[in-house]
């Protein structure tokens, strides 16, 4: 299993809510894009070091970035491409998960 995804996530989500702050001055994109990007964080690294937790923690963070961002969808292409990324990293995961 690799944690990349999870690397990859983590950032998208921080920029995502960093740059959602400075370009709107949304506290909730801030808030929520970094809480879930250290979610992924954290859980990329402890899949890294082999650590119990790691998936199930990137399964949950993909969980509530696509639950938050589906009904978004149809707004623009951030939405878009949150509902499309956290589903795919969501399926690569669930699908060693299941296994």
């Amino acid at each position: 299993m690799s944690a990349y995804p999870a690397y990859i996530m983590s950032g998208l989500c921080i920029t995502g809510g960093i740059s959602g702050f400075v370009r709107k001055g949304s506290i909730p994109s801030m808030v929520a894009g970094v809480g879930v990007g250290l979610l992924y964080l954290w859980s990329a690294d402890t899949i890294r070091r082999g650590a119990t937790g790691g998936l199930e923690g990137a399964l949950v963070a993909s969980a509530l970035l696509l639950i938050s961002s589906l009904p978004r969808v149809t707004k623009g292409p951030v939405p878009m491409i949150l509902s499309v990324t956290s589903a795919s990293t969501a399926l690569y995961y669930g699908s060693i998960f299941r296994d």
